[in-house]
């Protein structure tokens, strides 16, 4: 056993002379359990949400989404498309076209994205469950054409579900010159009907902004040719490695095709919560900093009351290293038992906020959840642990090198 720690480890649990001496590496220990507490608790509270973000995007947002990497557009008929929809763990494919368009109705005018979309599209995501409304999910007929809204558009334009008079589509005219003289000859126009129904998946990019449209009528009044789309939408098997299916469908269409997974295709909300969650991390690395430096305190006195053991020591050989490493176990000793302790608190939290919902999020229910979300990760505990530690080290090494020097 190592001399050193073996020592670390007496000192800590025997009778010490002077009582205040383990009254502060209490006080030591209960700082870094509630910091350690703290980083677990607000940690899990970030996957927690991002967990709960994740299941509204499932609503509307495929498996993998690839697009163009240059341009808006590319040919579905190619052999790289073929091949890809024919990719190992591929279960279903949808294409759509859309691009941004001005909608008018009854003189109110908003910008919206015009998404058309096949038959597939229903099969491929969970559309069906955020439908609202008592018509039937038809885009198309021998007659006309339908609209499937954001619920918050509907609200915006104020046509209810069932508006009576058609929305005008305004798409400008793509590869043509601007006709200054006549404006309207700039833009191509469409007409769509209602469906009596509108889609809410509660995420504001698509309620307020998206409109729902077959692809024969988007590819229309956006002028792309029949084998042209602007998106290939891609259902997986169940089971399927999704990173693993993501890699294969990169090698199969190259530097000329943007993949992206669910999390990519909501970068920005993401990206946004994970700078969030890394702020919080540092600032409660801080803290937790600050609470170490009390166990300068605890070591200091210890120090001086074996001082006489400590040169005990020395005449009988050990290194002026081997001393000073004594202090330095004490003190990760004591940030250990302060990082277990808090983690256990902090577990215990986040599994009490789960089943009972101890603090409640407010508003009057007015939020989709009543209380905070907590989801536990095994990455986020050991990062903790492994931070206490190395904050723990940081804090005491070079006091305690000082202080050995000056009393022993």
């Amino acid at each position: 056993m190592n001399l050193s720690l073996y020592i670390a480890g007496r000192y800590l649990f025997s009778k010490k002379s002077h009582q205040v001496i383990n009254i502060i590496s209490a006080v030591a220990i209960a700082g870094i359990a509630l910091a350690t507490a703290a980083m677990i608790c607000a940690l899990s509270v970030f996957n927690g949400f991002q967990g709960l973000v994740e299941k509204q995007f499932t609503a509307f947002d495929p498996d993998i989404k690839i697009t163009a990497a240059k341009g808006k557009s590319f040919l579905t008929d190619t052999p790289e498309i073929e091949k890809a929809c024919n990719t190992e763990g591929v279960e279903m494919v949808s294409f759509s076209v859309e691009d941004n368009a001005l909608i008018e109705y009854n003189g109110r005018q908003t910008m919206a994205v015009i998404k058309g979309i096949d038959s597939n599209f229903k099969k491929l995501t969970n559309i069906k469950g955020a439908l609202h409304g008592n018509g039937e999910f038809i885009l198309e007929d021998s007659i006309c054409s339908y609209a499937v809204m954001g619920g918050e558009l509907v609200n915006r334009l104020g046509c209810g579900l069932m508006f009576s008079a058609p929305l005008e589509v305004f798409a400008p005219n793509r590869n043509s010159k601007i006709n200054l003289t006549m404006p309207a000859k700039n833009f191509k126009k469409g007409k769509l009907y209602s469906s009596g129904l509108a889609f809410i998946v509660n995420q504001p990019r698509y309620d307020a902004g998206y409109i729902l449209v077959s692809n024969e009528f988007a590819r229309k009044i956006f002028r792309r040719k029949a084998n042209e789309a602007t998106s290939l939408q891609i259902k997986l098997l169940p089971g399927t490695d999704g990173k693993k299916a993501k890699r294969e469908l990169e090698a199969v269409l190259g530097s000329s095709f943007t993949v992206q997974d669910r999390y990519e295709q909501q970068n920005d909300v993401y990206k946004v919560m994970q700078i969030e969650k890394l702020l919080s991390y540092i600032l409660l690395t801080f803290i937790l900093l600050v609470a170490c430096f009390n166990i300068v305190g605890s070591l200091s006195m210890l120090i001086i009351e074996k001082r006489d053991n400590m040169n005990t020591l020395r005449s009988l050989g050990a290194e002026n290293s081997t001393i000073a490493n004594i202090f330095v176990y004490e003190g990760m000793i004591i940030s250990a038992i302060g990082a277990v302790t808090g983690i256990a608190a902090g577990v215990a939290l986040c599994l009490a906020q789960q089943q009972f919902g101890i603090i409640s999020m407010g508003g009057g229910g007015n939020f989709v959840v009543d209380s905070y979300p907590m989801e536990i990760e095994a990455g986020d505990v050991m990062v903790t642990f492994a931070t206490v530690l190395a904050a723990g080290i940081a804090a005491v090494w070079l006091p305690v090198k000082i202080l050995t020097r000056k009393f022993v």
